[in-house]
């Protein structure tokens, strides 16, 4: 009876003070209603509209106020009030401010409790109007600060003066810069499993941008998302800051194709576009919720350019690495880049790319690339990795151990009946038909880099051709024969047959030392001893060639392959020439 003279003689705003109260005792934080309020009673919900309304931030955080607007009209259930649950079906919002913030010891201004913890201590919202608004957040232990500004236009969808919502975005994500842009739907359905709301947005963060149209349902949960996503960057790897999931790393990309989620899984369907100079296609799932992020993806490229692959191996953008150190400049070939093992343990993967052409800079007949990746637990293990070359085949498993520093890495590597001609433009010119090129690898190391594992390495390479031919005149070459050399330049050259050529190699901390090492003709023999130096990137070897019939004018001099893997040297005993 007493409430009922009170709306009588005041209206409902009798009520701004024991509603004022009781968010103070429950919160310890302040509810301010300066303009009038008033109810509309329905079953099971009510509506309440309160004007000039303001609820207070935590004394922790930066900003004063969590809400502030002009207007309020809330929704309210009354049956879950009934069983002391504030459930707000729909809320409207007129020239609001809102400012949420995280703390570093995890309390979150917009939890009602009094630690601002407890995460059942909060209003549920299904769906907000706005016609103008603000909204900051930040959260210091993750770098984050935004600030979103929100504002209504019309709409030709509807002819019931229904409005869209604006919205742009500034700061930082991660402690990267973000920007962003775009349109939503009239209301934010914040929590309605059931309708999807459309977005369309357009936004960078750091130096990777996304552009995105289609719908989401639930905002807050991210229940069922069917959206066309186009993706750029920089490079991929970049993609760890903002997913907290380890991507190879790339030249620049762009993609585009088909974003869909449900339940626990994340799928990019029929993506297509490029990284570098390489055309990239296919699908990837990514399905969260376990230990580790779980990533399947099969991909296709029809033209995929060897260049493009040097990063993911620790190559730069450039095609060698220069490292300057006290003495001098060095310059490097073998990847310094270290890998990111310590990012492994954020997902477990398996991915298989198919390339049906590879290309290089100097034309080789290279295709058919099939590689698996898969990632388990830090453990990375390409099995197969394998291409067609010149009319040939390279196969190969190489195993990253990732739980181990540094990494422990070990790589066995087969050749098969690989055309050297074909391979070397220099010897296609020269007529020249060296026969086919087997071996086998195998090498294993500890290191951050290839660089770094090669230059530990231990193991053994062996490699042999099978028959073929070569220049009479290249080989009179190699043994000095002045009188053999000035002969075939006059009358011409011809071939002549090549009985063997072999080398095998004891790999130890990163020294390969000969074990054989002899290229066999009909004209002379060249015996090899010596070394190369994995680590200092260096050549020391020494060539003997041993003539077989002879001749009347030789000088015969070692040969000396030296120098570094960039700039080798290749020299005779100048001495022992001169002597002759």
């Amino acid at each position: 009876m007493v409430p009922i003279i009170l709306i009588a003689l005041f209206g409902w705003n009798w009520l701004r003070g024991p509603m004022e109260n009781f968010a103070l005792q429950k919160t310890g934080r302040t509810l301010s209603i300066q303009g009038d309020l008033s109810v509309t009673f329905g079953w099971p919900v009510a509506r309440l509209h309160a004007a000039s309304v303001s609820f207070a931030n935590p004394s922790w955080t930066r900003e004063k106020q969590m809400i502030a607007a002009q207007g309020v009209d809330v929704a309210v259930d009354l049956v879950q009030m009934l069983r002391r649950h504030i459930v707000i079906p729909e809320m409207r919002l007129d020239h609001a401010i809102v400012f949420l913030e995280q703390s570093p010891e995890g309390r979150k201004s917009w939890l009602l409790d009094l630690d601002q913890k407890d995460e059942g201590a909060r209003i549920q919202i299904g769906r907000v109007a706005l016609d103008y608004g603000k909204l900051g957040y930040e959260d210091s232990t993750q770098k984050t600060k935004l600030q979103v500004q929100i504002s209504t236009v019309p709409t030709t969808r509807s002819q019931n003066n229904v409005a869209d919502l604006r919205f742009s975005v500034l700061g930082a994500y991660k402690d990267l810069p973000v920007k962003a842009e775009g349109l939503g739907g009239p209301v934010l359905a914040l929590s309605d499993t059931k309708r999807p709301y459309p977005l369309k947005m357009a936004a960078t963060a750091g130096r990777t941008g996304v552009e995105l149209e289609g719908t989401i349902t639930d905002l807050l949960a991210l229940t069922v998302v069917d959206m066309h996503m186009a993706l750029r960057g920089e490079n991929l790897e970049q993609l760890y800051t903002l997913l907290g999931i380890a991507f190879p790393a790339t030249r620049p990309y762009a993609i585009q194709g088909h974003l869909v989620h449900s339940e626990a899984a994340w799928r990019y369907e029929k993506f297509s576009g490029h990284f570098g100079s390489s055309d990239i296609a296919g699908s990837t799932t990514v399905t969260t919720g376990s230990k580790r992020a779980e990533l399947k993806a099969e991909l296709e490229s029809k033209q995929l350019d060897l260049e493009d692959l040097g990063p993911m191996i620790g190559l730069s953008s450039a095609k060698v690495t220069t490292h300057v150190t006290r003495a001098e400049s060095k310059v490097r070939v073998l990847p310094a880049l270290p890998f990111k093992a310590d990012r492994w343990s954020s997902v477990n993967a398996e991915v298989q790319l198919r390339a049906i052409t590879l290309r290089r800079a100097k034309a080789v007949s290279l295709d058919n690339l099939l590689v698996h990746l898969s990632l388990q637990d830090s453990v990375l293990i390409l099995d197969p990795f394998g291409f067609g070359v010149t009319g040939g085949q390279i196969t190969s498993r190489i195993k990253l151990d990732g739980r181990s520093s540094p990494i422990s890495a070990h790589a066995s590597v087969r050749v098969q009946n690989v055309s050297l001609a074909k391979l070397s433009p220099a010897i296609a010119r020269s007529n020249t038909k060296i026969g086919r090129l087997n071996g086998n690898f195998d090498l294993e190391g500890r290191g951050d880099s290839v660089g770094n594992m090669l230059a530990s390495a231990n193991g053994k390479v062996v490699a042999h051709l099978e028959g073929g031919q070569i220049s009479k005149l290249l080989m009179e070459k190699v043994g000095l024969h002045l009188w053999e050399i000035l002969t075939l330049s006059l009358s011409g050259d011809r071939m002549v047959k090549l009985s063997c050529a072999a080398a095998a190699f004891d790999v130890t901390k990163g020294k390969m030392k000969t074990t054989a090492l002899v290229f066999d003709t009909e004209v002379s023999t060249v015996y090899g001893t010596g070394s190369i130096d994995l680590a200092q990137e260096e050549f020391d070897l020494v060539l003997e060639p041993r003539t077989k019939n002879t001749s009347p004018l030789a000088l015969r001099s070692p040969i000396f392959v030296r120098g570094s893997f960039a700039q080798p040297k290749v020299e005779f005993d100048k001495v022992k020439v001169a002597i002759r």
